[in-house]
This record gives structure tokens, sequence and C-alpha cells, in this order.
């Protein structure tokens, strides 16, 4: 029997790594692949090209940038999408502050400070606090962000600037949606994803102990379940 495939749409500054677990431990249950978004500087483009290149009719998961992404692409081709899962994400459009803050990073960005982004604004609030001395995975972030650049990484900023309110999107949702988010994700925190749940019919949520924000990374074993039991309903 045919599998069902399965588009995964990273985070901002992450790349293929942020799901290698999920790669490797569900190819019994999907065909997993990674559509990565760092050619365009709107959400409405990076939704454009996740469905030039995806199948006719797939399953879609999200991280965070991806989640927001993924919202993008159901709004504009449900008929394409059999399943969706939205992890550490966020449906508001962005408030005044949010969009002062990535203008001042922007800025600093192309001063040459990506690097101490990175460690001293990232990596703080991106995973758990008792994650933060775990070499490997400390590693894995720096070295994806390393991998992304400072230039794709304004192109991110930028198109998380021009992202619209996707809540009236949420309603129309009549797939089977997974909401999944760490307990102590302070980007995208629980209350967002219980907001998400109520607006969607078909959803159910999953709360992973332990875990901040880049919950694939922190939590792969947990969120591979997860994912496995929604590939499966």
């Amino acid at each position: 029997m045919k599998k069902e495939a399965l588009v995964l749409l990273p985070g901002t500054l992450c790349d293929e790594r942020l799901w290698e677990h999920q790669l490797e431990h569900l190819t019994d249950v999907s065909d997993p692949s990674v559509s990565m978004l760092t050619e365009e500087d709107t959400i409405e483009g990076m939704a454009e090209s996740v469905l030039k290149h995806a199948p006719e009719r797939f399953a879609l998961a999200g991280l965070s940038l991806g989640g927001i992404v993924a919202m993008e692409v159901i709004r504009r081709a449900p008929e394409r999408v059999t399943r969706l899962a939205l992890l550490d994400s966020n449906p508001h459009g962005p408030k005044q502050e949010q969009l002062e803050g990535w203008k001042d990073l922007i800025s600093k960005v192309e001063s040459g400070e990506f690097q101490s982004i990175v460690e001293e604004k990232l990596l703080p609030n991106l995973i758990h606090p008792s994650r933060q001395e775990e070499r490997d995975l400390v590693s894995t972030i720096r070295d994806m962000a390393e991998k992304i650049g400072p230039e794709v990484y304004v192109q991110q900023l930028r198109a998380v600037s021009t992202r619209s309110d996707l809540r009236e999107v949420l309603r129309e949702i009549n797939v089977p949606t997974l909401l999944l988010v760490g307990r102590d994700d302070q980007v995208c925190p629980l209350s967002l994803h219980e907001e998400m749940q109520e607006s969607i019919s078909e959803s159910r949520l999953v709360v992973v102990n332990h875990c901040g924000h880049l919950s694939s990374l922190e939590q792969p074993e947990e969120v591979t379940a997860a994912l496995r039991n929604w590939l499966m309903e």
C-alpha cells in the first residue's frame, strides 16, 4: 500500500535536522520529506513554494515558523492537505512590539551581530532551561543557525512580519489536526495551543513535559510518537 506523503516544515534558523528523529522513525507509516523555508521573505511566498514542490495530496506538519506557513498552506489549498500538525506555533498576527523587535533584530544582524543574537537572545529562549548545557543539542542548534546564516534569517524575520492573523482559518479546518507544544515553551506558549484547540473541530492537543520551543529536537521520541498516532488516525 502506498504510504501517505508527509511534508515537514522547519522553524526559523532550522534545517532538516530539526526533524531528524521523525525522518528516521516515521518511514514505516509515511513518506516524509522536509520543505525548507529559505527562499522567500513573505509567509504567502513560503506557502506557495511549499505547494509548488509538494505532492498533490499530503499530510503537513510545521514547527514555529513552519506552523505559521502550514496554516497559510491550508488556507490556500485545503483540498490538498490530508491532515495537519502544528507544533509550537502561533495563529495570531504580529503585535506592534513584535514588529519593532524584529526590525531591531534585522538592524543588528545587518550590523554583524548575528552570532551574538544566536547565543544571547535565541538559545536561552528556544530550549528548556534544564537542556541549556546539553552539548549535542546546543551544538545542533548552533550548527543549524550557522548553516542557514544571517541573510536567510533576515528573510525569515521579514516573512513573520508579513504574517496574517490566521485564527479565522482555523475554524475552517476539517482534517485530523495535531496541536503539540512544549509545556515550557516561552515563544509560543501552551495558551495559544489551547486557543487553537477550541477553534479546530478535529484537533487533539499534546503537551510535552520538560520541553521548550524546539520540541522535535528536545523530546524527539515523544514528538515522533504523537506524530505517529496522528498519521494513523
